[in-house]
């Protein structure tokens, strides 16, 4: 640290020199830098009074006190940026700076009175140069005169321009000093306060609005425009205060901000605050081209344009209609009532649960649009981000592959041998770009696993906790799409997921994985726009892999969708066989009722049109059938892909909402489509092929005929009739749909059907 007494005159010297109107990151650098080089809180303080943002000696204090001349920043700092400034070190500038520091004493010692020396100034000629550079006015303003010995931070103002900044009741606050072009910059009252202090060009008084601007060159400009006032700010760190003191002032004038190029962004968030209008420079121009140099290049006359248009900011909270709510999209999904296409979700389950193979199955069911235990998913590229060592990993993508006789699906990438720490920002910002950069972005991003992503967090503790999801919703924000986190369960499994309580509110979706001896299965323990589901069994098989170099076998496992022992039991291959029929049945209704053009609703607040209030009536309805039998068999239709839900345009011109048969529900149905009928890309792109998906085997025969209403008669107890052989298989297969899948849909959906 310098601590001679010359070392202190060349930090004080070179403070001076840097100007003090800047940002107050920048501010706060360069005080931490003069402390370093041996100057005090009061020498900061003396310098910073000359800003228009000063706020006083307090916060002068506070923002340094705790800084020590040993801290980070060094005395170099200070002296690099003085350089930039023109600072340059001679003995001579030192004997100034030293010569001029008594009077900044007695300066800082008792501050100027701005009356008295706005008293002392003369009125401003019309020829000062600084008015006919700016084209402005003298009314209003004063100049020093030529013979005055009056110095303001060491500089002599004689000749200088004198603007007053005054309450809006017109209290004088303190005045700027401004020279005459290219003579210095302008200069504030040391000791005197800005407050809620501004210069008004024009008269407030049956205003229609009032511009608010940095500069008195700017509110020239605007005034001379459009003829009304303009509150000039001494600085755009002030825009705020001013406009909230015009707002108190006059709570129903109009106010239009009118901000330097690059102050844009900050003029809009004082705009939302105060209720102000903004009116923007051109784009392309260079940052702080502001209304002067509008008008100076397009005159008055293109600048009052400008001006007449000025934009209501952008609000964070908007007021929307009903119509405009009902009008917005259904949400959309990765997996049908499970896990949404966008958000923050978690698959979480105990150790040796399965967790991490049912998310790897997971991962390749979304990456290649396969059903998943009868789930309907949707194309997305998937990134796995495998943290817990790439061998094991390496090991389940093998199983999966040789259990399923092809390799994982192109979409489906994977970040290993890196470490990742999610409350890291730069961690956060390479993946984010490494994923968009790859085509990932907007899909799904797994990360496995949450503790293994967030070292030296404590889980439990709220504060950590929050970082951790403040970081993951930023890297969902960089990358769109779903954050999938792998964690694991609690001590006590009946309470969730591991840890603080916030990660589960948190969440638009939540998976959870059990065990219990040998049987596994998982359900979805959250979904803000799905349903909670029963448990999906599953199982983990065996695959063996290969030999290690002592011979000793490797193996891994994969995923199989199983049954529940009740489940099994409940298994009944007529009831199966009636299942089908019964579909059969419904469909060919449920077409002849749409080629009337009665549509059936899903919706649960449609006093009538649904499908059991509809279908009952008609000719053909299998008799017995009830109404939550009805709605069983439309969901696994659903389910199935042989029925979706679309939406129409009412003859009222509203819009509703239909269930349709899709191509592969004819086909199932043994009904020819309309000849205007079209494939649905959606259906054909996602339709069930994996051969371990029960959904996946339900096929439609290739002859026959629509089932005789009389061989359904009994409904679900009636008598049987012969069957073919593939109304057989294909029941067979519909128990896995019906039993196995678990309901996906919403509460509302299954009161409606």
């Amino acid at each position: 640290m310098l601590n001679n007494h010359d070392d202190t005159e060349r930090a004080r010297a070179a403070l001076q020199a840097i100007p003090s109107d800047m940002p107050r990151e920048a501010w706060h650098r360069v005080g931490r830098a003069a402390i370093a080089a041996g100057l005090s809180i009061d020498d900061i303080d003396a310098w910073s009074s000359t800003a228009p943002n000063y706020k006083g000696v307090r916060d002068v204090q506070a923002a340094f006190r705790s800084i020590k001349p040993d801290g980070g920043t060094g005395p170099g700092t200070l002296f690099y940026i003085a350089a930039q400034h023109g600072w340059r070190d001679t003995p001579s500038q030192r004997q100034q700076k030293a010569a001029a520091r008594p009077l900044e004493r007695q300066q800082k010692a008792a501050p100027m009175d701005a009356a008295t020396v706005w008293e002392q100034c003369e009125p401003a000629s019309p020829q000062h140069p600084y008015i006919i550079a700016k084209r402005g006015t003298p009314e209003g303003l004063r100049q020093v005169p030529a013979d005055s010995t009056l110095r303001i931070a060491g500089h002599d103002v004689s000749g200088w321009l004198v603007v007053p900044c005054r309450t809006l009741t017109g209290g004088l606050r303190t005045l700027q000093f401004i020279p005459p072009p290219g003579a210095g910059k302008k200069l504030n009252l040391a000791g005197a306060s800005f407050g809620d202090g501004t210069h008004v060009i024009g008269s407030l008084t049956e205003a229609a609005q009032c511009f608010i601007v940095e500069g008195v060159g700017q509110g020239w400009s605007c005034w001379q425009a459009t003829g009304q006032p303009a509150a000039v700010c001494f600085g755009a760190g002030r825009m705020g205060a001013v406009a909230k003191a015009l707002r108190e002032h006059a709570p129903s004038l109009p106010l239009v901000l009118v901000p330097d190029v690059g102050k844009e962004q900050q003029a809009e968030a004082i705009a939302r605050e105060h209720g102000c209008q903004v009116a923007r420079m051109p784009a392309d121009k260079p940052a702080n081209y502001d209304a002067n140099d509008y008008a100076a290049e397009h005159g008055t006359d293109a600048l009052k344009v400008l001006l007449s248009t000025p934009a209501e900011p952008e609000r964070r909270y908007k007021l929307r209609t009903g119509q405009e709510i009902a009008a917005l999209p259904p949400v959309r999904w990765l997996v049908r009532g499970a896990l949404p296409a966008e958000g923050l979700a978690a698959l979480f389950g105990a150790s040796g649960s399965g967790k991490t193979f049912l998310a790897l199955d997971l991962a390749a069911a979304i990456a290649e649009a396969r059903h998943w235990f009868g789930f309907r998913t949707y194309a997305a590229p998937v990134v796995y981000v495998g943290l817990e060592g790439e061998h094991g990993l390496s090991q389940r993508v093998q199983a999966w592959e040789k259990h399923h006789g092809r390799p994982l699906p192109e979409g489906l990438r994977f970040v290993v041998s890196q470490p990742f720490n999610l409350p890291t920002s730069e961690d956060v910002a390479e993946l984010a770009d490494a994923c968009r950069a790859g085509g990932a972005g907007g899909g799904l991003l797994i990360v496995d696993t949450l503790n293994r992503s967030a070292l030296g967090l404590d889980e439990n503790a709220a504060e950590d906790m929050g970082a951790i999801i403040q970081a993951a919703s930023d890297l969902q924000r960089r990358i769109g799409g779903l954050v999938l986190l792998i964690h694991h369960s609690g001590k006590d499994t009946t309470r969730g997921m591991r840890g603080h309580s916030s990660l589960h509110a948190a969440l638009d979706a939540a998976i959870e994985v059990r065990r219990e001896g040998d049987t596994r299965s998982w359900r979805t323990a959250k979904s803000k726009d799905g349903a909670d589901n029963e448990d999906v069994p599953f199982s983990l098989e065996v695959v063996e892999l290969g030999y290690e170099d002592d011979g000793t076998p490797y193996s891994s496992c994969v995923v199989v969708e199983g049954r529940t022992s009740a489940q099994e039991a409940d298994s009944n291959p007529a009831k199966d066989i009636l299942d089908t029929q019964n579909m059969r049945q419904l469909l060919a209704l449920l077409h002849e009722a749409f080629q009337a053009g009665d549509y059936l609703s899903p919706s649960a607040t449609a006093p009538t049109g649904t499908p059991w209030a509809v279908l009952r009536h008609m000719e053909g309805f299998p008799r017995g059938l009830s109404k939550p039998e009805v709605m069983s068999l439309f969901r696994a239709m659903q389910k199935a892909g042989y029925v979706k839900r679309e939406n129409y345009t009412k003859a009222n011109r509203h819009q509703g909402e239909r269930w349709a048969i899709t191509p592969a529900g004819f086909a199932f149905a043994r009904i020819t489509p309309p000849a205007d009928s079209e494939p649905d890309p959606e259906s054909a792109s996602t339709a069930p092929t994996a051969p371990t998906c029960h959904v996946s085997e339900v096929s439609a025969p290739d002859a026959g005929a629509v089932g005789d209403p009389a061989s359904t008669s009994g409904g679900y107890g009636g008598k049987m009739t012969q069957r073919t052989q593939d109304d057989a298989e294909a029941g067979s297969s519909l128990s896995g749909a019906m039993q196995t899948a678990p309901t996906a849909e919403v509460d509302a959906e299954q009161e409606a059907i």
